[in-house]
């Protein structure tokens, strides 16, 4: 059984405030129990949506971002460019101005600021964007390459792919710019945490992200056994919503691991994930009296 929502306008963001907690698993499996749906892997650093669905890609391209270059011949080391760069990316060291790329955040400041137009824009590229399919889910990904030091830029590019009807967007771990960029466009979060105290811990961060940010949301309790849930606790204790919750298997850890879409390969688990998918979009849904 699939879920039905053709027609269906929402972007599900699913996140986690640390990496290996289900965040990918989740994110790969509601959008296969949907009957249509747009899959995006916003984990520019370490993306891994593609080991599950395999996809044919149908486009990929090259996104590179503005960078300042120096003539040296140019630059009298006036020190306006160094003072004004808010990321130190910039340092005049005996009349010389060294560039460190990997602080630049691409903001062109110094560039408009030099009076001696010493400075010029040069493009680099970041990473790639890919575009293709896998069964009834259209497949998204971007790729940062090794050494970068943000991938802001990257999801940007991604995110103005973003199709109509049902998203489901798998963002980086953490709480930090390339969570808060990946959620930008999102109508609700879903935040999948361990029943550890390190789990709530994370799932404080990302709930707190959340907040700030004006998102709804509601958590997703994974790898749940017999016993105390410090997440669950949390989630009870801060009136968070608990959209529902995934037993620890083995047969769900071992489909996983061999890059299996558990939706795909099980019955039980296609209806498992269609039922967490109408939990999402009934939470989801602003009219919704839950």
């Amino acid at each position: 059984m699939q879920a039905s929502i053709m027609g269906t306008e929402r972007t599900i963001a699913v996140l986690s405030g640390k990496g290996g907690t289900g965040k990918t698993l989740v994110s790969v499996n509601l959008a296969s129990a949907a009957s249509s749906a747009a899959y995006m892997d916003c984990d520019v650093e370490e993306p891994n949506g593609q080991l599950f669905f395999r996809p044919a890609v149908i486009d990929e391209k090259v996104i590179a971002v503005g960078r300042p270059a120096v003539d040296q011949k140019l630059c009298n080391g006036c020190h306006i460019c160094s003072n004004a760069c808010a990321f130190n990316a910039l340092a005049v060291l005996k009349d010389q101005l060294l560039i460190f790329e990997e602080l630049c955040h691409s903001c062109g400041l110094c560039i408009h600021l030099c009076p001696q137009r010493a400075l010029t824009e040069v493009q680099k590229p970041l990473g790639v964007v890919r575009k293709g399919s896998s069964g009834t889910v259209s497949f998204f990904s971007a790729e940062m390459h090794i050494g970068e030091s943000s991938g802001v830029p990257l999801i940007k590019a991604l995110m103005k792919q973003k199709p109509a009807g049902l998203v489901v967007i798998d963002c980086p771990p953490g709480s930090g710019c390339m969570v808060t960029e990946s959620i930008a466009k999102a109508d609700f979060c879903l935040l999948v945490s361990e029943p550890t105290i390190f789990g709530a811990h994370n799932l404080a961060m990302v709930h707190e992200l959340a907040n700030l940010v004006g998102k709804p949301c509601g958590v997703l309790l994974n790898k749940t056994q017999e016993g105390s849930n410090p997440s669950e606790d949390y989630a009870r204790t801060h009136n968070l919503p608990i959209i529902g919750s995934l037993p620890y298997d083995k047969d769900l850890a071992r489909m996983t691991t061999e890059g299996l879409i558990a939706s795909r390969e099980s019955n039980c688990y296609r209806q498992v994930f269609a039922d967490l998918l109408k939990e999402v979009m009934d939470a989801s849904d602003p009219d919704s009296k839950r």
